[in-house]
């Protein structure tokens, strides 16, 4: 059994993965061998997804020494295992353009490997041959950082000390914002980042009025939301929730927004913040040990090392959300 860890006040990282067995070489150099870590791929092989190959579901905790671990919530891999990235492997597919996929590769006690993942971030298709074009073992730890960093998308409104509502984008270091937990507060840091919204990196859509909102919020995928329940329809136990969007995805009124690309916007205070963002409330970045290769150099001695906040405290597992009518009950518990 693996030692236990100490967690942190941060909330865990989903990515959809596919075991190492799941992606074989199908021409070149390893023909019949799975994907694995960048020293053993060789550039131009062939890969393609085994037959029936799914993605499943691996989340990362970060432990009290900055070390990324298995989380408790996952289902894949040994509880508490820990993970290194290990590389960027970029795919072509017939198609063109590019396809990256992060190599995860998990360890046990005595540090030998016990499995490798390949997380794509982008859709990968069954019967397609994709290409290795590129080995990048520098950049693994910066691409998952623009996964765990919660963003906003161009347009959204957030709501300054004065009560006014400005695009986020209009927004500059130093102007005051308002939060639920401390008033006013400066922003410190932000961050703009242009994604293809696609696979990992596609906006949630929440059209205008589903959680009381006053227009469309759109907003990365474990984008959490806070939610304050006067009657507790969910069956959380308290009236206080944090819901990530991806957990109350419905198609209808909450859908992925896929196509084109899309403009990310991070905000950053001396601490964990939830702000109000087209009227409703919703938290800001955190510097921890997924988010920090986002920052320049110049600011990662700037701001706190620790925001750590209650806020994970909040968190609502995604069993109590697995409905079709989350977000109606959620906007019901709401309301007066």
């Amino acid at each position: 059994m693996s030692p236990q860890r100490p967690e942190t006040a941060q909330p865990s990282q989903r990515l959809p993965v596919f075991r190492a067995d799941m992606l074989r070489v199908t021409n070149g150099a390893n023909l019949g061998d799975g994907l694995s870590y960048a020293q053993e791929m060789v550039p131009d092989d062939t890969y393609a997804l085994a037959t029936g190959a799914e993605p499943q579901s691996l989340s990362l905790g970060v432990d009290g020494e900055g070390q990324f671990h298995i989380a408790h919530d996952s289902t894949l891999g040994a509880q508490n295992a820990r993970i290194f990235l290990d590389c960027v492997a970029t795919f072509m597919p017939p198609s063109g353009g590019t396809i990256e996929v992060l190599v995860l590769v998990e360890v046990d006690d005595d540090g030998n490997i016990s499995e490798i993942y390949g997380a794509p971030l982008a859709p990968l298709g069954l019967k397609t041959d994709y290409v290795l074009v590129g080995i990048d073992t520098e950049n693994a730890v910066a691409r998952l950082a623009q996964l765990a960093c919660v963003s906003f998308t161009r347009g959204t409104r957030i709501t300054t000390a004065t009560g006014e509502q400005k695009p986020i984008e209009t927004l500059q270091v130093g102007d005051r914002i308002l939060t639920r937990d401390d008033g006013p507060q400066e922003i410190r840091w932000i961050g703009h980042t242009v994604q293809r919204a696609v696979g990992e990196f596609a906006p949630i859509l929440i059209t205008a009025g589903t959680l009381n909102n006053t227009d469309d919020l759109r907003v990365s995928p474990d984008h959490r939301l806070f939610i304050y329940q006067r009657h507790d329809h969910i069956g959380a136990g308290r009236s206080e929730l944090m819901v990530k969007a991806r957990h109350i995805v419905n198609g209808n009124s909450v859908r992925v927004q896929e196509g084109g690309f899309v403009d990310y916007f991070q905000l950053m205070f001396d601490s964990h913040q939830i702000i109000f963002a087209e009227g409703i409330s919703a938290e800001t970045s955190q510097i921890d040990t997924r988010t920090q290769a986002m920052l320049p150099g110049d600011m990662q001695s700037k701001l706190p090392g620790n925001q750590s906040r209650r806020h994970l405290e909040y968190e609502v597992h995604k069993s109590l959300l697995d409905r079709p009518d989350a977000a109606e009950l959620l906007k019901r518990a709401s309301s007066k």
